[in-house]
């Protein structure tokens, strides 16, 4: 009763420190509702030494959060991605703070016109938990450079990491410049009812109609970047050995619990105990063991490690062929690491057919004919990213302009993510709007139009009363 006491209080100070830091960010923008280029460019320095001088004590926060989270994963895809982003953004920042020069029409004329992009002002950023640090800061770092103030909310499942962060930010950043919130649900609650100018939820789709509705209350705009079932499409002509290193490399990377991983393969039916030998030998290269391998992440909690074991059990109980890739056989019982799983013959009535994964459980669906693969793939709910694996150009562009995803990588799976120079984001179900590169300048950006007329005005000539001149110069411009 007391520690329950005890987290109640803590909440509610949280909460009350979270409206005192918005309150304190609007007021900072307010003050300085258009900073220079130079600001801009110093943020993002302070977010590159802030990294590089804290790579052990990020490595160290995020694997006592997962239990077992490789070093090397997390630097891959959590610290020098970030620093990319610091790079990418700080090149192109002054290009995009451009006005850029709009045409205008004869009844403007003279007249200059263009558009200019405004920081929107206090932005929301909702982290979630596989990826904590990339996924606070790649948002972060386009929302600095389109000028704006930020608060980010870190996920009750990565605590050190969360508390880490909020440490390292206070020492480079003022509170009304960046701030970061800790605290379980209903923190993320309320953090998600304040009236940002722009709300980014990293997440699943169930807590991403929460957040809009919340968001709706105040009509703030909102990014979701959420999931789905992303599929991964092999042709028939494929090489197996080199689709089998390109896959088990997106899926077992942080043990699947990445938005892009491959949640299902398609595979044309003759091949498919082709793929099941190609991966097993691929895996058990990458993996020789798994139980004390640290290079081999653990699912993040025991909630999430239950809710996959449901899902398997789900699946073998309604008939499905499990094939379990655990190179030495080891006991993983006493840890929360799963081996890679591979879930044959599924039918639609499982559960592993009806939710996103996120984790390291793959089905594998077999098809006849390529259009067979597509239409499977369109009867379902557009997924985050699809991948297809064929050297022909021709089936390439068909998938691609007959499928609807919101990303596609051919010939490999998620390292579309890393490149800063595509906008990344979903769409349907697996997310609205776009952030990285330019689109996430441009998110967070207000495209203000601006028109500018001389010491010369024609609308003089356009006054009442109406006589036949400017009857005969409408009648023109209708003409043209």
């Amino acid at each position: 009763m007391v520690a329950e006491v005890k987290t109640l209080h803590s909440e509610s100070s949280e909460i009350e420190r979270m409206e005192t830091l918005f309150r304190l960010q609007r007021e900072a923008f307010a003050r300085q509702p258009y900073p220079a280029a130079e600001c801009r460019l110093s943020q993002m320095a302070k977010v590159k030494d802030m990294l590089l001088s804290h790579v052990d004590e990020i490595c160290d926060a995020i694997n006592k959060d997962f239990g077992s989270r490789s070093a090397d994963e997390t630097k891959m895809m959590e610290i020098i991605t970030s620093l990319e982003g610091v790079k990418y953004n700080s090149k192109h920042v002054r290009t995009w703070m451009k006005p850029e020069a709009r045409s205008i029409g004869a009844m403007q004329w003279p007249a200059r016109a263009w558009v200019s992009q405004q920081p929107l002002g206090v932005v929301g950023i909702i982290a979630p938990w596989n990826y904590p640090l990339y996924l606070a800061m790649g948002p972060l770092l386009a929302a600095l450079a389109a000028g704006n103030r930020v608060m980010i909310k870190m996920s009750e499942f990565t605590p050190h990491i969360g508390s880490l962060l909020q440490t390292m930010l206070a020492k480079y950043f003022n509170e009304d410049e960046v701030a970061v919130i800790n605290g379980e649900a209903d923190v993320a609650a309320a953090f998600s009812s304040l009236a940002f100018d722009h709300l980014l939820f990293t997440g699943s789709t169930n807590v991403g109609r929460h957040v809009m509705r919340a968001a709706a209350n105040n009509l703030t705009p909102v990014t979701l970047e959420l999931g789905g079932k992303s599929p991964t499409i092999i042709s028939e002509k494929f090489p197996m050995p080199d689709a089998a290193s390109r896959i088990a490399f997106g899926k077992c990377f942080n043990a699947g619990q990445t938005c892009v991983a491959t949640d299902y393969i398609l595979c044309p039916e003759q091949r498919v105990e082709e793929l099941i030998d190609a991966l097993r030998a691929q895996v058990s290269e990458m993996y020789p063991t798994i139980l004390n391998n640290p290079d081999y992440t653990s699912v993040v909690n025991d909630r999430q490690y239950a809710r996959l074991q449901k899902v398997l059990a789900d699946a073998r109980e309604k008939g499905a062929r499990i094939v379990e890739i655990n190179p030495a056989n080891e006991d993983l019982s006493t840890s929360r690491k799963i081996p890679l799983t591979l879930v044959m013959n599924i039918s639609d009535d499982m559960l592993i057919a009806q939710e996103e994964i996120f984790g390291p459980l793959m089905p594998v669906v077999p098809f006849k004919a390529l259009d067979d693969a597509l239409q499977y793939v369109n009867e379902r709910p557009r997924p985050l990213a699809l991948y297809y694996f064929d050297y022909n150009d021709a089936n390439s562009r068909h998938v691609i302009n007959n499928t609807h995803s919101g990303g596609v990588s051919l010939n490999d799976t998620i390292s579309h993510v890393g490149v800063d120079d595509m906008g990344f984001g979903g769409v349907g179900p697996s997310g609205m709007g776009r952030y990285h590169g330019k689109e996430g300048f441009l998110t967070f950006s207000n495209p203000k139009s601006v028109l500018r007329k001389g010491r010369i005005n024609f609308t003089k000539s356009s006054l009442p009363p109406f006589g036949r001149g400017i009857h005969n110069f409408l009648y023109k411009l209708m003409l043209k």
